[in-house]
């Protein structure tokens, strides 16, 4: 690839996913791996959990959610705060 552009590359940052690039580009890794695209636009990943790396494949989708430690201690206190009755039918 040149050194000069025709015309700047627009780069779009997702904090939640890849990170977007007009391309054509090339991506040189740490390794000195060289991959190219020729595509118009392509996704970079940045959680490094794609099967495809360097290029995104949505895997930052299938990421975990969060286990619910504090959910779970959330509803014990509810429970534990707010007791409930119970009436066994006998209430006239």
């Amino acid at each position: 690839m040149p050194n000069e552009a025709d015309h700047a590359r627009r780069v779009t940052v997702d904090g939640n996913g890849p990170i977007l690039i007009e391309g054509p580009v090339e991506i040189v890794q740490e390794d000195g791996t060289i991959s190219t695209s020729d595509r118009f636009v392509v996704a970079v990943c940045t959680c490094r959990r794609s099967r495809m790396y360097p290029w995104c494949d949505t895997s930052h989708r299938r990421r975990a959610k969060p286990s619910g430690p504090a959910r779970r201690e959330g509803r014990d206190q509810d429970s534990d705060s707010n007791p409930k009755e119970t009436h066994d039918g006998d209430d006239h």
